[in-house]
Order: structure tokens, then C-alpha cells, then sequence
């Protein structure tokens, strides 16, 4: 690669505190280069730049889109900012830009408190929150970036500044939703809510032809929620059988006999298998790590659907996934995922209160394709943005306000524009970028700018 032919012995005199890691150094297969405080990433991001590198940026390393990888470039590694402080007193937690959501659950947890997170915990804070993120919270407190109260983040330019509604308002306004497109982001800020009682959660396994009858629950669920509960519909073949099933993941933010009670006509369904247990909230963040383990050739692609969603439609992508994986037999562990949580707080907030323009009354669905060997690549990416594309034409039929309907942090395909995915917010998004970083170090967050 030519990063080795570069003055490397230069980057690590600059970073004193850090370890830089080339190709042929022991530990370079996990980690490019590596640094562990904020003071360090200035120099990065000038070495880079006079070297004309490609720069990406490191937190839980959850993206299938390249947005945390480089090919001969530099990469900022954040995993060893770990570090997580809770301030009891004003309700508020703290986490460096290398964690990951179970991280967070766990500190947050000690002293009773939680905020909205990831739904699989190995997910970095980062990553997700600058994109916008929804989790089992999100129908009782809005999006993660609805929750962020400041964050620290390092601009192209060297800089490290500190933004939040008083302080830099107008990157903080970008960072939350754009905010991969801005900089390095190395600290947040978030507004924690009590959570000292159990919550009830987990997978429940269904044959295909409960299908209609679980997405009517869901249905139901959405509208009916105060935001004490969530559901995922999801369209597998989950191990060991490998056979098409209907799966759900259930949230409820309560004891395990309130919850029966709550989800009584799934139960009544006889789900094939029962994994739903009472749990400390803690826990809940790990229920679809099971579907999202590490490893594989992956893509993603998201879209939306509205409310009621149609049971043909979701009878169509059970056909289309049973179709794909007969023919493609080593995708076996890819996954369809529909998210049922409640939007009404996150439409509380308004489309232009920050960069990200998603906010309606539409749901989140996600093609996760999973496959090996190289070479089902074409045909494994060519369905996952066939099935986004479909999906995405039935929502415009119903799609009202203006709320872009996909979600930046789910085009794992990277094919989606700026323009796209900022909708009404795209003008002013595009002046801050040209603004903060006019060279565009930081080209690989959600949708694509052209400057």
C-alpha cells in the first residue's frame, strides 16, 4: 500500500501518546493506527492531509458500507476510548468516542439510569448517534441524537472544539445527523432517564404462516404504545434448523407478568421457540446480537414502510428472502428486520431542529445481507439494494410531510446522495460542510457530497 512508502517515523514522533501501525507491524490485521486521547487526532488528520491520504474513523466498527476502512489510507482508530462517567446528580452520561452502546448500558446501569442506545450493543456510539438513532427507548424519549446534550469533536482543520446548543450551535445542528461528514467525534453528552425496574424482552420463533397475524399485533402495537413497549418483526432462517421463519424481538419496560399479559396474542400464536426472559435493562441492548454476530461478507440497505403495514407486502419479502436464500444458499444468515417503535416523540421535535430529516410516520426496515465467499458479492448487493428500492416505491405511495423516509445509518451500500438523506435540510447542511471541513476529509458518512 502506499502509506508504507510515507514518512511514517514523522507520524509517530507527533503522536506521543499513541501507537501507529503499518502493514508488516504485529497487531496492523486488527488495527490500522491507533491513538487514545483527543489531543492525538490533530496530527493524524495534518499528516493525512499533506499526504493526500483517505481518512476513516474507527468507533465500533459496525459499518458493511466502508465508512470505517481504507484502502491504503489512514484510520482513525477510537477502541481504546472507552471510558464512560455518569454524573448521578444531573442525570447525564458521558462516553468517550470509542465505545460501544454496551458499554454505556452497563455504567449507565449502576446507577439506575439509561438512555436511547443501539439494539445490538456491540454498536458504537458513535457511529449511531451521529447518524440519529433509534432504539427500545425511542417511543418514550426520541432518537439518541434527540438525547445528546454536547459532544467534543475534532475537525479537519485540527481543531478541537466543543459544541452543544450554547457552545458552536451550528455544528452541534449538523452534528447530529451529518455528523460523520464533519469530523472526528471523541466525547458525548446524554440526557439519562431512571431506570431501576426490570424489562421484559426477547425472541420469539414463528412458522411462516403467522406471518399476517404478527405484523397485525405490530400494527396495533405501534399506535397503541405509550412507549412502554417495542417490537421487531424479522424474516430469517435461524440456526440450527436454517428453515424461513417469522421472528420477533419484544420489548417491554416492565415485569415479566405485565408483559404476557401485554403480548398475550403473540404468545397465543405458539411461537416454535420462547427465548423472552425478565431482565435487567441492561440486557436489553444484547436481544439481536444474535442475528447481528460478527464475521461474513455483509451489506446492508435500509428503507421504510408505513402504518398499517400491508401484510401482502410483508407476505412479498417473505417469498422474495425464501427465493434469494434457495438460490443463494450461502446467504443463509441474512435477515429482513422491521422496526415497530413509536414515533411519536421523535415527531415532537421538529424536521429542521437538527441535520437529520427522517422524522415522520413511517418505520424502519432493514436488509441485512449476510453471505461467504466472494463470489455471491454481485448477486448478495445486487438483491439487498433491489429489495431496499422495492420497499422504498411502496412507501412513496403513502409517504406525507417532509421526512426523507431511509436512514442514513442503514445505507450500508452507500448509494444514497446528500441530498437524499438530509432532505430539507440539505442547503444548510452542505454550507456547514463547506464551511468545516471545504476539502472533505471526512467523505464517508451518509450520503454523498459533492463539493
Amino acid at each position: 500500500m502506499g502509506s508504507t512508502q510515507l514518512p511514517v517515523g514523522q507520524l509517530r514522533a507527533s503522536l506521543t501518546a499513541s501507537r501507529v501501525l503499518v502493514p508488516g507491524d504485529d497487531g496492523y490485521q486488527n488495527s490500522l493506527h491507533r491513538w487514545s486521547e483527543a489531543a492525538e487526532k490533530p496530527a493524524a488528520l495534518q499528516f493525512a492531509q499533506e499526504h493526500n491520504l483517505d481518512v476513516a474513523v474507527v468507533g465500533g466498527g459496525h459499518s458493511t458500507s466502508g465508512s470505517s476502512s481504507t484502502d491504503g489510507g489512514l484510520v482513525v482508530d477510537l477502541t481504546k476510548m472507552r471510558n464512560v462517567t455518569v454524573d448521578y446528580a444531573n442525570n447525564t452520561i458521558t462516553a468517550q468516542g470509542g465505545t460501544i452502546w454496551e458499554d454505556v448500558d452497563y455504567a449507565a446501569a449502576k446507577y439506575g439510569l439509561a438512555t436511547v442506545g443501539g439494539t445490538v450493543n456491540h454498536t458504537g456510539v458513535g457511529g449511531l448517534t451521529l447518524g440519529g438513532g433509534y432504539g427500545w427507548l425511542t417511543g418514550k424519549y426520541g432518537l439518541t441524537i434527540d438525547n445528546l446534550l454536547a459532544a467534543e469533536v475534532v475537525l479537519a482543520d485540527g481543531r478541537i472544539v466543543q459544541t452543544s446548543e450554547s457552545e458552536n450551535p451550528d455544528l452541534f445542528w449538523a452534528l447530529r445527523g451529518a455528523g460523520q461528514s464533519f469530523g472526528v467525534a471523541t466525547s458525548f453528552t446524554f440526557r439519562g432517564y431512571k431506570q431501576e425496574n426490570s424489562v421484559y424482552g426477547g425472541l420469539l420463533v414463528f412458522k411462516p404462516d403467522a406471518l399476517e397475524k404478527v405484523v397485525e399485533f405490530a400494527n396495533w402495537l405501534v399506535k397503541a404504545t405509550e412507549g412502554e413497549s417495542g417490537m421487531v418483526v424479522g424474516i430469517g432462517a435461524p440456526a440450527p434448523a436454517r428453515k424461513v421463519s417469522v421472528l420477533t424481538i419484544i420489548f417491554y419496560n416492565g415485569n415479566q407478568a405485565k408483559a404476557r399479559e401485554y403480548f398475550a396474542p403473540l404468545f397465543a400464536l405458539e411461537p416454535l421457540a420462547d427465548l423472552t426472559r425478565e431482565m435487567p435493562y441492561r440486557d436489553v441492548n444484547a436481544m439481536l446480537n444474535t442475528v447481528s454476530t460478527h464475521g461474513d461478507r455483509k451489506t446492508q440497505k435500509g428503507s421504510a414502510f408505513s402504518v398499517p403495514l400491508s401484510t401482502s407486502l410483508a407476505r412479498t419479502l417473505l417469498t422474495d428472502y425464501t427465493e434469494f436464500i434457495n438460490d443463494v444458499p450461502d446467504a443463509v444468515k441474512s435477515i429482513i428486520l422491521m422496526e415497530f417503535f413509536s414515533q411519536r416523540q421523535v415527531n415532537k421535535v421538529s424536521q429542521t431542529a437538527m441535520s437529520f430529516a427522517n422524522r415522520g410516520e413511517h418505520y424502519n426496515i432493514l436488509f441485512s445481507t449476510r453471505w461467504v465467499g466472494d463470489k455471491n458479492d454481485k448477486i448478495c448487493r445486487d438483491w439487498t439494494r433491489a429489495m431496499g428500492q422495492k420497499v422504498n416505491e411502496e412507501l412513496k405511495k403513502d409517504l406525507t410531510g417532509d421526512g426523507v423516509g431511509e436512514y442514513g445509518n442503514y445505507d450500508g451500500v452507500a448509494t444514497s446522495l446528500a441530498q437524499e438523506i438530509f432532505g430539507v435540510n440539505y442547503d444548510k447542511v452542505l454550507a456547514l460542510k463547506k464551511q468545516y471541513d471545504p476539502k472533505n476529509v471526512f467523505n464517508k458518512g451518509a450520503g454523498k457530497f459533492s463539493l
